[in-house]
């Protein structure tokens, strides 16, 4: 049985609030099924967008990163997976030192 989008996002928002990293939910998509990018900005003008892939080497689903660069470049990508779907979830990290939390145990369940 696997998690609904919305307990893995309210979850994980909750683990980044228990460590003082500020997040925000920028694009709230299908709650059962939604897939998630979560966009880590630095407040220094760079950022990365990380997506969960499937890891053929592995087997395992990892957090690897999709775009990264320039804030204005990496919401680019964003909009663009936007677009190619609505049930997508955007969630905002901010934290200078580029704390996450994706690497984890349980965030990639």
């Amino acid at each position: 049985m696997r998690l609904t989008t919305r307990f893995w996002v309210d979850a994980y928002l909750t683990r980044l609030r228990l460590h003082e990293i500020p997040a925000f939910v920028t694009s709230h998509g299908d709650d059962n099924a939604g897939a998630v990018l979560i966009k880590m900005n630095t407040l220094d003008g760079a950022s990365q967008l990380f997506e969960r892939r499937f890891d053929l080497m592995t087997g395992d689903r990892r957090w690897m990163v999709l775009a990264e660069g320039s804030e204005a470049e990496v919401d680019a990508a964003a909009k663009r997976q936007q677009g190619y779907d609505p049930d997508l979830w955007v969630i905002e990290v901010e934290d200078r030192q580029g704390r996450h939390l994706l690497d984890e145990p349980g965030l990639s369940d």
